[in-house]
């Protein structure tokens, strides 16, 4: 046996302690100075991030209720069973059945399956929910890291902490990385920048080709991961190619921008088309063929480099290029080029959104408004044209690439709202890139006394430290007023409570609002299981995950004529309502058995049009373009809005329905459930529907005060009703 006290000893454990005590690790002042000031602002975006959690620890939005609910399959069933996971299975799109995997990127699913699984190694009590909250935060904090080392490299430290810091602070990167909102751009815009700092330290000619092969590859990998994360990864891969063309046109063709650019786009898109959203036709899309042209010049401008009698180089160019166009007309008249999926075409050509009601109905899809632009950045907006001229002015590799960064990114932000953050990183750059190149000067002058030249002369004097000081105070002043008036923005912005907890109304209340909480947790505990509720498209994810029971439709759009035909249920009469539930939406689990209304008003008894008061009109126009029959009901429900058929605005701006109009189901059901809080001059019978169970319908929020002093109070109300198809088929039957 091992004897071990020879080895071990007090003196020898004091000794090796006392040895390690005297190791001095040898760091600069201002390396210690950047990590302390990187660590500062990690904390201060983490922080700002998770202030929606003073208003309860739930998900924010709809989607992300989908993409915990694939975390969930992958923590419990393993990595690969959700590939065949269907929507009858995960109470979705009921009576259809349709693959999941078919229409979900799993790489944000997979990242918080392996942090839970890492946490719970640990030892770490806390419950998958729970993490999927957080984890907005933690990773939004750092992409806020992942821009500094992607500024470093373009501008400098300064450039890279001054980035950092505008994107922690950022309004549109805050609200759609704050705790809650777990979707894919949690995640995605970190990754995004991860990648362009692999791929242009890569393009690095300072660097062997051992390092820039290993950038290449690790690029690659980070490709592929954006295109399992986020369907934005089109946008990245068309940027990249337009980035790699400029540099061919501007004559910056080197032999390592054809490694790296085979080697990144090689590897990405081969994880791209193993993601079975995207399969080998991804390839063939309109999006991804440009990366094969742009591989192809890089190749014909090799081979040139080789050929020395310009005859034969004009021949080979025109060869290679006609050989492109032809090949690019054959595969589309064969068909084999894939189309862009809708709403990217939206995006790039925005005057193509109105072919599609359902994609204007998101109101994250609308066309942002320059003035929310500047609302976002402030005096920021100067600061980033600033940058660009800079930019411009020293025009390097990475230099070009942020420019372009920079200015696809507004034009695709200006074009929805949504997009806004991906200009965000951008912006930051470019305006540090702005700032410190202004202050570079000034801090100069601070540190010496210059020689300003005059014309062949130079005056020597005193350029006074006050007034340089004065500019660096002022650009300070500036920047604070940028995030803290009109109020403090990224405050403004976080401190929102998440959707479900102001019962999806756009205020914010004293506290939180339990309406929809209540009513899920009502349906989880007292409808039978195979219940199966039809409700507008907005609260499908809600009722299949949060309640645990069977919607008709949710935020994925799977089919547009299944919501076409939610939205004529609604606006037919109690009798076609019934009937289009019982024929068109029969299923192995019979037909829907309730339906659930969501409605806003005030306390005198008028609407407000933040529930379906306000959505009714998408229901008739998305029935309109999406159902072409529906047992001879169907009419131009189009025509029928613009002829203001269900009714008319008053001259205070007051919608007021006519008799077709109150005879739709959607009204009497609305109506319905207000009476149940304000008194109505009107009764509505409901002859098919009866009422199952409402949610409080607590006051919100105080709205004013009418002219006599009473003040006005705002209501929101879940309402679920149980379809009554016995009584439905004995009126049939007579």
């Amino acid at each position: 046996m091992l004897d071990l006290r020879g080895l071990i000893s007090r003196e020898k454990i004091t000794g090796l302690f006392s040895t390690i005590a005297h190791v001095r690790i040898s760091v600069s002042r201002s390396t210690l100075l950047t990590v302390a000031a990187l660590t500062l602002i990690f904390f201060v975006a983490l922080s700002v991030r998770l202030l929606p959690t003073r208003w309860g620890l739930e998900l924010s939005e709809f989607d992300p209720y989908f993409h915990f609910q694939l975390t969930n399959k992958i923590v419990k069933d393993g990595p690969f069973d959700w590939l065949t996971w269907t929507t009858a299975e995960s109470n979705r799109w009921y009576p259809l059945e349709k693959t999941v995997s078919d229409n979900a990127l799993p790489g944000l699913a997979y990242t918080a399956a392996t942090l839970f699984n890492i946490v719970s190694v640990l030892g770490i009590p806390i419950s998958l929910y729970h993490l999927c909250i957080i984890f907005p935060a933690i990773f939004g904090a750092l992409a806020c890291i992942m821009v500094f080392f992607l500024g470093r490299d373009v501008g400098g430290r300064a450039v890279g902490l001054f980035s950092a810091l505008f994107l922690a602070l950022n309004s549109s990167h805050i609200t759609r990385t704050a705790a809650g909102f777990f979707d894919d751009e949690t995640i995605g815009i970190g990754a995004i920048l991860l990648f362009a700092f692999l791929f242009l330290r890569a393009l690095d000619n300072e660097r062997s080709h051992r390092s820039s092969t290993t950038y290449s590859i690790l690029a690659g990998l980070a490709l592929g991961y954006v295109t399992a994360t986020w369907g934005a990864s089109l946008y990245l891969i068309g940027m990249v190619t337009l980035f790699t063309f400029i540099l061919l046109i501007i004559k910056k063709y080197t032999r390592r921008l054809l490694l790296s650019y085979s080697v990144t786009f090689g590897l990405g898109l081969f994880m791209a088309i193993n993601i079975p959203k995207n399969s080998i036709d991804y390839l063939t899309t309109w999006a991804i063929l440009p990366v094969l042209g742009v591989f192809i010049l890089l190749v014909l401008r090799e081979a040139l480099n080789a050929i020395k009698s310009r005859g034969r180089r004009v021949l080979l160019t025109v060869s290679v290029l006609s050989a492109i166009i032809a090949g690019f007309l054959v595969l589309s008249y064969l068909g084999y080029l894939g189309s862009i999926a809708g709403k990217f075409v939206g995006t790039i050509n925005p005057t193509q959104r109105g072919e599609s009601q359902i994609y204007q109905s998101v109101q994250e899809h609308r066309m942002t408004a320059w003035g929310s632009i500047y609302y976002d950045y402030g005096v920021g907006v100067l600061f980033f044209a600033i940058g660009l001229f800079f930019a411009v002015r020293d025009l390097t590799t990475r230099n070009l690439f942020i420019i372009i960064f920079g200015i696809t990114t507004l034009y695709f932000a200006s074009s929805m709202v949504r997009l806004t953050i991906l200009l965000a990183p951008a912006f930051a750059i470019l305006m540090a890139t702005g700032i410190v190149n202004l202050l570079r000067p000034f801090v100069t002058i601070i540190k010496r006394t210059p020689r300003i030249p005059s014309g062949r002369k130079y005056i020597t004097g005193h350029v006074g430290k006050e007034f340089s000081g004065s500019v660096l105070i002022l650009i300070f002043l500036l920047l604070t007023l940028t995030y803290s008036l009109p109020s403090p923005r990224m405050f403004s912005h976080a401190y929102s409570p998440p959707t479900i907890l102001s019962a999806s109304v756009p205020i914010k209340p004293s506290e939180a609002v339990t309406e929809w909480t209540e009513m899920l947790r009502w349906m989880e505990l007292n409808l039978p299981e195979k219940s199966i509720i039809c409700s507008w498209w907005d609260y499908g994810y809600w009722i299949a995950i949060k309640a645990n029971r069977t919607s008709l439709a949710d935020n994925a759009t799977f089919n547009a004529t299944h919501i076409g035909l939610i939205g004529l249920t609604f606006m037919s009469n109690e009798t076609e309502a019934v009937r289009i539930l019982k024929e068109r939406f029969d299923g192995p689990d019979g037909p829907p058995t309730h339906i659930l209304v969501f409605t806003t008003f005030n306390s005198l008894g008028g609407d407000q049009g933040y529930g379906d008061e306000g959505k009714w009109r998408w229901m008739a126009r998305i029935a309109n373009q999406t159902v072409e029959d529906a047992r001879g009901f169907y009419l131009e429900w189009g025509e029928r809005l613009q002829n203001s058929t269900f009714g008319h605005i008053t001259q205070e701006g007051q919608w007021v329905w006519n008799d077709l109009g109150k005879n739709t189901t959607i009204y009497k059901l609305m109506l319905t459930a207000k009476n149940s809080k304000v008194q109505s001059p009107e009764s509505p019978e409901l002859k098919y529907f009866k009422t199952a169970h409402f949610s409080p319908g607590k006051e919100i929020a105080a709205l004013g005060q009418t002219e006599a002093g009473q003040t006005v109070y705002l209501y929101a109300l879940v309402a679920l009703y149980e379809v009554d198809y016995t009584q439905f088929d004995i009126d049939q039957a007579s």
